[in-house]
């Protein structure tokens, strides 16, 4: 087993020469496609996470003006394809939706996909918007993930529990925050590079949640990883030459996409920091 190990990272030493040679020696190479990662909140507060933050009503007058500012702050990076967190298996009925939207025939959730990502694309023309999500079961059995269930059977419950109120109440802390900022303010905090860090940090502590025998938390943090690698390709997939695509995704998956852009070359990753500036 160790001899091919061995081989293999011969093998992955040999074919990286092979592609920063190629790379380098590559004249169109400016003209890879640039992708901007916009975390985001889910504003229609679905609560379907471990951990939820409370959201105030967005469709309130004055929370939509603060969304049309927002969108004209992004608009001005002028993307040329916008991606959103939706099951890519069913972008037909994306493509229905948007269609609808843009005819008329459809009336605004609260949820972020509609109310940035379907009005970002309306208002720079855009033909389509993009679905690229995928979150299918992970193999195997369902137990062999279940950290919340070995943590109450190995005396882990009560660390389990100071975890996840930890986390709940610095959530809370930052509903209150929010009440009193604008929205382009909720998503410039958002998407600064502390908070991102912050917001991944926490799978480092649900992988601990195991043992050398059994060890559900890191084969749930390992998916996650997996979820978002199989997302991140298919983003790759549709992001051509020349392409500007805006990524509008949960935050806290936005940490791992920048990390696979940034190592795998295969775009620019744009700081939307910029494109976040309250007026």
């Amino acid at each position: 087993m160790k001899r091919i190990w061995q081989s293999t990272a011969f093998f992955m030493a040999g074919l990286a020469a092979i592609w920063t040679t190629a790379a380098s020696g590559n004249p169109g190479s400016e003209e890879r496609p640039q992708v901007m990662l916009v975390g985001t909140f889910h504003l229609a507060n679905n609560n379907r996470d471990l951990l939820n933050l409370p959201i105030e009503d967005v469709l309130a007058p004055n929370r939509q003006s603060e969304i049309d500012q927002l969108i004209e702050s992004l608009a001005n990076w002028q993307p040329t394809k916008i991606v959103l967190e939706w099951n890519r298996a069913d972008q037909a009925r994306l493509d229905q939706r948007y269609n609808d939207f843009l005819s008329g025939e459809f009336q605004l959730t609260a949820n972020e996909r509609d109310q940035i990502g379907l009005r970002l694309a309306k208002k720079l023309g855009l033909q389509r918007v993009y679905a690229v999500d995928w979150n299918e079961n992970a193999p195997g059995d369902d137990a062999a993930y279940d950290f919340l269930s070995w943590a109450k059977s190995n005396g882990a419950d009560d660390r389990l529990k100071a975890f996840l109120a930890e986390g709940q109440k610095r959530l809370d802390h930052q509903a209150e925050v929010m009440h009193h900022q604008s929205i382009t303010e909720w998503y410039r905090d958002l998407n600064s590079p502390e908070a991102r860090e912050l917001d991944h940090r926490q799978y480092f502590e649900i992988a601990t949640f195991g043992d050398n025998k059994e060890n559900p938390g890191a084969a749930w943090v390992g998916a996650w990883y997996a979820r978002n690698l199989r997302i991140f390709n298919n983003i790759r997939e549709l992001s051509d030459p020349g392409d500007r695509v805006l990524v509008l995704y949960g935050a806290g998956h936005i940490y791992l996409l920048d990390r696979f852009l940034r190592e795998s070359d295969a775009a620019a990753s744009i700081d939307p920091l910029p494109y976040l500036e309250p007026e």
